[in-house]
């Protein structure tokens, strides 16, 4: 249901971000604050190792059938994946690193949400903005980072680390507009918010499990120099049967297993071996790499800017 699932597509490469002066006023006094530039999001949300989490919150978001019947209906994810998926990330990283640009894209989530509304599978009548269906959207977030960081970072957050973690999302949640009032304050508020929600609203709807699942209908990637695609569209009916399992294998194994239940999504103890395989060897060779490896351009720019 996020609306950087729908047609409209932000520049290809943003401008530098703008951030507070020395003070720390912005240009527009109403604006939420970013997340600190010493903080843990802005150490994980632009790194690489992001991209595998991704597609898990994505999946999380439309087992809410609200949210499913939203990108069901509205969203281009099936006619324009690549697009989609870039889009998807581009917001996330001005919401982390953005600064002004952060609220700005918070703004235009909403304006853009305004006219997604429609029947859910039950037969209910749903609005995009609905506060309680915008706020699962963003929750799914904070889950998935401390989820994936006991395989793809060297330890797991210390508690501490997780009640800064879930600070910042916070953060992140008023730079997309949701109130306080919306969004579960402390930890110990948001435990019993997400159980709720697996055991009394989630759900496979029809949108997660096609999210989760091998779909071998995806198109080449249409990026690079003519020669490369040209390759690439040759190559592809070979290498999509592996890219898709390997996303179905992340895309169910960054999922919190109790996510994982309400969505009764298959998890075998073979996988779970894979997956802490494949996150040992990023955790310990990923943070060895220079940042022009490490970090996708946007966040680059913005931490060199720091």
């Amino acid at each position: 249901m996020t609306a950087r699932d729908t047609h409209s597509h932000s520049p290809a490469d943003p401008a530098p971000p703008r951030h507070p002066d020395s003070t720390g006023h912005r240009p527009r006094g109403s604006d939420p604050q970013s997340p600190p530039p010493d903080g843990i999001l802005w150490e994980v949300a632009g790194e690489i190792r992001m991209l595998l989490m991704l597609p898990a919150a994505l999946t999380m978001q439309v087992a809410h059938p609200a949210v499913g019947a939203g990108v069901d209906e509205h969203s281009v994810f099936r006619t324009d994946p690549w697009g989609r998926g870039e889009r998807s990330v581009r917001s996330v990283l001005l919401w982390v690193y953005g600064g002004e640009e952060g609220a700005e894209e918070g703004r235009r989530l909403r304006e853009l949400h305004k006219t997604i509304q429609g029947t859910d599978a039950h037969g209910r009548r749903y609005h995009a903005l609905t506060p309680a269906y915008y706020s699962w959207v963003h929750a799914t977030g904070f889950p998935t980072y401390r989820h994936a960081q006991r395989y793809l970072g060297r330890r797991p957050y210390t508690a501490a680390e997780e009640r800064q973690l879930y600070a910042e999302w916070l953060q992140v949640g008023r730079v997309l507009g949701i109130s306080d009032r919306d969004m579960p304050q402390t930890l110990e508020e948001f435990w019993p918010y997400w159980n709720r929600m697996l055991v009394e609203e989630i759900e496979p709807t029809g949108v997660a499990v096609e999210l989760a699942s091998v779909n071998l209908d995806v198109p080449p990637p249409p990026y690079g120099p003519r020669a490369v695609r040209v390759a690439l569209r040759t190559l592809w009916p070979l290498l999509m049967p592996g890219i898709a399992r390997f996303r179905c294998f992340v895309t169910i194994g960054m999922m919190p297993p109790e996510a994982r239940r309400a969505l009764r999504l298959p998890w075998t103890v073979r996988q779970e071996r894979r997956l802490r395989r494949l996150g040992r060897l990023l955790a310990w060779t990923v943070p060895l790499l220079p940042e022009r490896l490490r970090y996708l351009p946007y966040a680059r720019r913005a931490r060199a800017a720091r």
